[in-house]
């Protein structure tokens, strides 16, 4: 089945990394995750982007770019984009769903790379590419 989701690399004026602590099922365990979410029918990536960080931090981007995507696994064709939002600033308070129990944390950046590296996230693949994209992290030589 086809389809597409978004995970949002939201990074603040002052080079904070917007977050959103949510319980998932998988894992079992709350988990301090990146924002992000089902395109909804047609609607373009960038679109679903926006509102889904604003529905779920209340932060709103500067700017949005897609950095990447990928199937959400090799025996999937859902399409997963990582999109890398600069310039987020907080606009309203989260709109949540019922069934949607989320908290926003910010985490200074240096913080996050460490955080994605502890693998204790969903999209690990997906904050790394924003991470690049942002230029936080340095192809070796």
């Amino acid at each position: 089945m086809g389809g597409a989701t978004v995970a949002i690399v939201a990074v603040t004026e002052d080079e904070q990394v917007v977050l959103a602590r949510q319980y998932r099922p998988g894992p079992g365990r709350v988990l301090l995750e990146l924002p992000g979410g089902n395109a909804d029918g047609d609607e373009p990536v960038e679109v679903a982007a926006a509102r889904e960080l604003l529905e779920e931090t209340g932060y709103e981007a500067a700017t949005l770019e897609v950095v990447m995507q990928t199937f959400l696994s090799s025996y999937a064709s859902h399409r997963r984009h990582a999109v890398l939002a600069r310039g987020c600033r907080k606009v309203a308070e989260p709109r949540l769903d019922d069934a949607e129990f989320i908290e926003t944390v910010l985490m200074p950046v240096g913080a996050f790379i460490q955080h994605v590296l502890s693998g204790q996230m969903t999209d690990i693949d997906v904050a790394f590419a924003g991470l690049a994209a942002a230029g936080y992290l340095k192809p070796a030589m």
